[in-house]
């Protein structure tokens, strides 16, 4: 449901509305990565809960976005101070670390229901194969049934690197993203140094030109008063 562009009065109520939706997420996704870690992938009805959560924490994100952009429009038309700007900010943070989350979970839970989907059908295959294959010596068997075993270990492996690396690579991006914040408050909070800075420079300019011009005038006097003589 959009949200529809309020007037400067409205920042405080739009502000609680953010709080609440923003609370309501907080738990949803608890809830949804709990869910996904203890799911049953074979049952529907764990299925169909699990989607059912999914779609519930994506209304949420889509109306906590159109929250913030009514709070950016109010706070726009009512002329804002640095404390709303800050607020404002904050709010946005929140949501883009809720939505950060709720992929990092979701691409999670489906990682480890292929992983359980991939165990079913390995040992469904070996039931088979047994079923099939009962004339076959006991150390064949063994054989292969290792090398399932070898194979879903190197799965295993090849997974928890693949969130390792995603996590770092999230982990660098959030401390990229809080530097270049901090470097832009500075550079806002702070830009009656450059100014004075700039002022310094183009003095020292001045006073090296200055100081220049005497030494050659100096210089070109000696010799003149030289070749009088």
């Amino acid at each position: 449901m959009a949200v529809a562009a309020s007037p400067a009065g409205d920042w405080d109520e739009l502000r609680r509305e953010a709080r609440r939706i923003e609370g309501d997420l907080d738990v949803r996704l608890s809830s949804y990565a709990k869910l996904g870690g203890y799911s049953d992938p074979k049952s529907p009805a764990s299925d169909s809960q699990w989607k059912s959560m999914e779609m519930e924490i994506e209304t949420l994100l889509a109306r906590l976005t159109d929250v913030n952009e009514a709070m950016s429009r109010c706070a726009a038309a009512a002329s804002s101070t640095t404390s709303v700007a800050q607020k404002l900010t904050r709010h946005r943070d929140i949501l883009h670390e809720f939505a950060q989350e709720f992929k990092r979970t979701r691409s999670n839970i489906l990682s480890k229901r292929e992983h359980a989907e991939l165990l079913t059908s390995v040992r469904n295959d070996i039931s088979e194969y047994k079923a099939t294959s009962s004339t076959q010596s006991a150390p064949s068997l063994l054989r292969e049934r290792a090398a399932i075993h070898g194979s879903i270990s190197q799965i295993d492996e090849v997974t928890n690197q693949a969130d390792a690396i995603r996590a770092v690579l999230a982990t660098q991006r959030s401390t990229f993203s809080d530097i270049q914040g901090k470097v832009k408050q500075l550079s806002d909070r702070f830009p009656m140094i450059r100014n004075i800075l700039g002022m310094i420079k183009r003095k020292k300019s001045k006073d090296t030109i200055i100081l220049s011009a005497v030494i050659a005038g100096c210089t070109l006097f000696l010799i003149l008063y030289w070749f009088s003589k």
